[in-house]
């Protein structure tokens, strides 16, 4: 059976915070995304942004797989909580498994790999990045295969790759940040797939999120006062409870790309069958 190795990002006593909006783990939101392509891969979790150790007898060259999701972090922060997350991203691509990354994930293995994030000057794009356009190196990749030329995403960052590592593919891009998908095969034989969006997420996250942040989304200017912000939330969350609502995604512009869940979490499924699989069999 294979297995991967879901590394997250987020301190687990800022996990209790946000499980209070609803919030799901993000091993919960990767376990499901990758058994929905492939039921029988063993997902395993473990808290690098808290410096839990591998199981007794574990290497990372074991492992079919690293996943690292979304963080609350910065990774411009010299925090331990960061810092040793670049170490363990570090020890992963030495270990030569397949690395998967979205949004923080992304940020966490360009910053290993050599390259460097900055805070988006454009600002926070959330909950959808709106017309990812598929790059002419990304039309020739695997991991959008599946996708169309130009798709709708979900989505909640503040920072973006700056400068990318070496042996970098930018697969896609939009209006907010020029680097959404990048592929990474290093000489080293290490390879990497990543996102700036969120395939894994789900309307029900992106509510609590949008919630989560209310008060500092009014103070750049996505609404003039947090009712505001709180309403549109309560929307998400019911069109993610009946995705039949047809006022709702005609409302906000939901497009099926994020509707449909397999084609919303695409990416991670085509990683899975081109980069983990193969190496194994």
């Amino acid at each position: 059976m294979l297995n991967i190795l879901i590394a997250e990002g987020t301190p687990a006593v800022w996990q209790v915070e946000r499980a209070g909006f609803g919030l799901p783990s993000n091993f919960s939101l990767f376990a499901a995304a990758v058994q929905l392509h492939c039921p029988d891969i063993r997902c395993t979790p473990l808290n690098i942004a808290d410096g839990d150790p591998l199981s007794f007898g574990i290497t990372l060259s074991d492992l079919d797989g690293v996943m690292f999701p979304g963080s609350p972090l910065h990774i411009y922060d010299p925090t331990p909580c960061v810092t040793r997350q670049i170490d363990f991203a570090r020890a992963a691509f030495a270990a030569g498994v397949p690395v998967w990354g979205s949004c923080w994930g992304l940020q966490l293995a360009t910053v290993a790999l050599g390259g460097s994030v900055r805070r988006n000057p454009r600002g926070r794009e959330l909950p959808i990045a709106r017309a990812i356009a598929v790059t002419e190196a990304g039309r020739a990749h695997p991991l959008l295969a599946s996708r169309p030329a130009v798709f709708d995403a979900l989505c909640s960052h503040l920072d973006e790759i700056e400068t990318l590592p070496p042996s970098s593919q930018v697969l896609a891009a939009n209006e907010v940040s020029a680097i959404q998908a990048i592929a990474v095969q290093t000489p080293r034989g290490c390879s990497f797939h990543g996102t700036q969006y969120h395939p894994e997420h789900t309307l029900a996250v992106s509510a609590a999120l949008i919630e989560m942040r209310a008060a500092e989304l009014v103070e750049e200017g996505f609404g003039t006062k947090p009712s505001e912000i709180v309403a549109i939330a309560a929307d998400y969350r019911a069109l993610g409870a009946e995705p039949t609502r047809r006022d709702l995604i005609w409302r906000y512009g939901i497009a099926s790309e994020i509707m449909d869940p397999i084609r919303r979490t695409s990416e991670i499924g085509n990683w899975l069958r081109t980069a983990v699989v193969p190496r194994r069999f």
